[in-house]
């Protein structure tokens, strides 16, 4: 082996060496910062309004290592006290809607009046291997450089409404950061949006022209769910059936019973590509939050939400404790060989399941 040879190879293990060395120094590194940071310390930087230790707190939120939940929980015991100071709004609409557009011609708007906007928008997760794109911060490239906004991407996971699990939990803490507006971005794939809805205080639906959508109008469900309509991509050669399918809206929002918030749900137009219609959509949405909190919905929902998060807490916590019980997981793959087996019914292994418990 010529010295030209051994020498190279001397330098590739140096590098590949020094490479190991330097990815061993990073998770040290990563790991002792966890470590380092006290509750307190993550509850001070929050209330300081610093976006790093926001996103660590809403990643500690998110995870499932028991360590990490036990801290979160800590964490946002000390913060909900200076919680609740803020607006929710949810925004929901089919994929190719342009809600990220939407969202940040709105976001833009309400920052441009000294507001400070967060965003939690959620990436629907593949069903398959459970990945998840978060490009949301791609997609709303001025709102994201602004800095009176925080973007937040989360992958759905498995969860109803397209709502990530720990959403709930991360708005009481950009609450906490001080962000008085709060947007949640739904998947919208035809999920239901009760999850979404039993958290914000303004359910705001987008819809298309010229799809089909007006059809949906005399339906129940989202659309008696929603505050208001926003017909988006109100421009150019679609302007028109806008405006004909806004008519069309109103005469189905009309068909309902009035809400109990005394708000009849209203229909705009815009174009947030054009930047077209928004501040109609915002000062809509401020005559609403008058309203609701002059004949007190707005603080009575609020209260309702606490009470239906308590019992959703509970249910889901004791649908872990079962599944994590040895005694069940052993008769579970039991009454499934039966199942399989054709000698017991989905309901009966069900009630012996919940029995043992």
């Amino acid at each position: 082996m010529s010295n030209n040879t051994k020498s190279a190879l001397h330098e590739k293990d140096g590098v590949s060496k020094l490479e190991t060395t330097s990815k061993l120094s990073a998770q040290k590194i990563k790991r002792n910062r966890a470590k380092k940071n006290s509750v307190h310390e993550f509850v001070s930087k929050i209330l300081d309004g610093n976006i790093t230790f926001l996103s660590r707190a809403i990643t500690l939120v998110e995870s499932t290592n028991a360590k990490h939940q036990q801290k979160a929980n800590k964490i946002l015991e000390q913060c909900l006290p200076y919680a609740n100071a803020s607006v929710r709004i949810g925004i929901t609409g089919v994929p190719g809607v342009g809600k990220s557009t939407f969202i940040e011609a709105f976001g833009k708007h309400l920052t441009l009046q000294g507001k400070k906007v967060a965003v939690l928008a959620v990436d629907p997760s593949s069903s398959i291997n459970k990945g998840s794109i978060l490009g949301d911060k791609t997609r709303m490239e001025q709102l994201v450089t602004d800095k009176n906004a925080f973007i937040r991407p989360s992958p759905s996971g498995s969860s109803l409404g397209g709502v990530a699990q720990k959403t709930r939990e991360s708005i009481i803490l950009c609450e906490a950061a001080g962000f008085n507006t709060i947007l949640i971005e739904t998947v919208g794939v035809g999920q239901s949006e009760t999850l979404v809805h039993s958290m914000v205080d303004f359910f705001l639906l987008l819809k298309l022209a010229g799809a089909g959508d007006e059809l949906q109008g005399i339906k129940r469900g989202i659309i008696e769910m929603a505050d208001a309509i926003v017909i988006n991509k109100a421009d150019g050669d679609n302007e028109k059936n806008a405006k004909i399918a806004k008519v069309e809206f109103n005469r189905a929002l009309h068909l309902y019973p009035v809400k109990e918030s005394n708000w009849q749900p209203k229909v705009v137009t815009a174009s947030a590509l054009q930047n077209i219609g928004i501040d109609k959509v915002d000062e809509m949405i401020n005559q609403y939050f008058e309203l609701t909190k002059a004949n007190n919905y707005f603080s009575q929902k609020r209260n309702e939400q606490n009470k239906y998060w308590l019992l959703s807490t509970i249910e889901q916590q004791l649908k872990v404790n079962f599944f994590d019980t040895p005694k069940i997981k052993e008769a579970l793959n039991k009454e499934i060989q039966l199942l399989e087996n054709s000698k017991t019914t989905p309901f009966n292994a069900a009630k012996r399941l919940l029995d043992l418990y």
